[in-house]
């Protein structure tokens, strides 16, 4: 248990779980600090996300860039389904309690689901890694598979494309203009809605791609928004809910907490997260890099 490598296969395991977790989670903190609205379905445009993939695979055929097309692809279908959704139900849900955002999104997650069953049924479905990275190499006496090392490097990439888009775009400083006062925004002649819509079809978009991302190591079953959406408030929630470096923070604790918790605590590595995200609310409520809400 104290070997080394193994310690070093551990934290490896972990970190990969916490970029898939920080492409979801990233989404569903966005849409939350900049609209307000806690979105539970974010977890089904991840499912739908795999999903679509699957099919995608199975109408082009097998071949060297199938995959990268029908994550792709996969993605941007999601982001409009995310676009449709926003411009139709969603803003309507705006300076509304949190109460009637959960409820409505809830069911929303019931639709979907019930949708995803009539199309592509109950059975696992799967999807295999593409063929530049389907081998492995071996680093410090661990087997790195290739896949997981370009997950492990696209999510610190997508993390610093975000916050360069962020910072130092004109768009991104409406987004933070909009998260703090989207009336005085509005004042200025800016097209807040829009924004809103935008933001919206961008969080679908992550969370797409972090399903389709996901399909070469995981099975495609019903059920898996429900998984990852819980995982995905752990972490935001240890980050601080809208704040986009602590969901990379939270993401990264979650990781390891839970794979030094499967091997330290097996029949409790799960109840070491939620003792964990409990141990942040009692002594920070707002997150560990969050901020208190006014």
């Amino acid at each position: 248990m104290l070997d080394p490598s193994f310690l070093f296969a551990q934290s490896l395991s972990g970190l990969t779980a916490a970029m898939f977790l920080f492409l979801i989670a990233s989404g569903l903190s966005l849409v939350f600090g900049v609209l307000r609205v806690l979105n539970f379905a974010h977890g089904t445009f991840y499912m739908l996300g795999a999903y679509s993939a699957y099919q995608i695979v199975l109408w082009i055929g097998p071949g060297p860039g199938t995959f990268w097309v029908a994550a792709l692809g996969a993605a941007l279908g999601i982001a409009v389904l995310g676009g449709l959704i926003e411009r139709l139900l969603f803003r309507h849900l705006y300076g509304k309690e949190e109460l009637y955002h959960l409820l409505f999104t809830y069911a929303l997650v019931l639709i979907l689901s019930d949708a995803a069953k009539i199309l592509w049924g109950t059975q696992q479905k799967s999807v295999s890694r593409p063929p530049g990275l389907a081998g492995a190499f071996t680093l410090f006496g661990v087997t790195v598979p290739y896949y997981n090392l370009f997950i492990l490097l696209l999510g610190p990439a997508i993390a610093l494309g975000f916050w360069f888009m962020l910072q130092r775009t004109r768009v991104g400083r409406f987004i933070r203009a909009a998260a703090l006062d989207r009336e005085t925004l509005g004042t200025l002649g800016v097209n807040v809605s829009g924004l809103y819509t935008g933001v919206f079809v961008l969080a679908s978009f992550l969370g797409g791609l972090g399903g389709a991302l996901v399909t070469p190591v995981r099975t495609i079953v019903p059920g898996m928004d429900t998984e990852i959406i819980v995982e995905a408030f752990v972490v935001v929630v240890i980050g601080g809910l809208g704040s986009f470096w602590g969901t990379f923070l939270g993401a990264l604790i979650y990781g390891q907490v839970l794979s030094f918790g499967i091997l330290l605590f097996p029949r409790f590595s799960i109840f070491s997260v939620f003792a964990l995200m409990a141990a942040v609310l009692i002594l920070r409520p707002w997150g560990l890099l969050g901020r208190p809400l006014k």
